[in-house]
């Protein structure tokens, strides 16, 4: 999912990183059917989440779920507009680097 920055104000980045930091790190951490999910933003450009689920079923419901609310998501209140895209797609492989992975709110 990935919200457009583009039009958003100046503080929109440092509290969309408060809004992970403080809720939505805590509402996915241990989540059923997700093995992770990863928030990147570029300021002034987009913020998105990419969700990687145990299988097609658990990713349907969670995009069914959050496409129908995706305008009135924290991420949409906080920006200021719905995500500009909502799509599935394979993940073809997933490495752990030699320093391990590092499950954080904050990087």
């Amino acid at each position: 999912m990935r919200w457009s920055l583009e039009d958003a104000g100046d503080d929109v980045a440092a509290e969309l990183e408060a809004y992970v930091a403080d809720s939505s790190h805590a509402r996915f951490t241990g989540m059923g059917g997700l093995h992770f999910k990863t928030w990147r933003m570029r300021p002034g450009q987009w913020f998105e989440g990419c969700y990687v689920f145990a299988g097609d079923e658990e990713r349907a419901e969670f995009q069914r779920t959050f496409a129908q609310g995706a305008p009135e998501a924290p991420g949409s209140k906080i920006i200021g507009s719905p995500p500009i895209l909502i799509e599935e797609c394979d993940v073809v492989a997933v490495a752990e680097g030699q320093d391990g992975f590092r499950a954080a709110s904050r990087f």
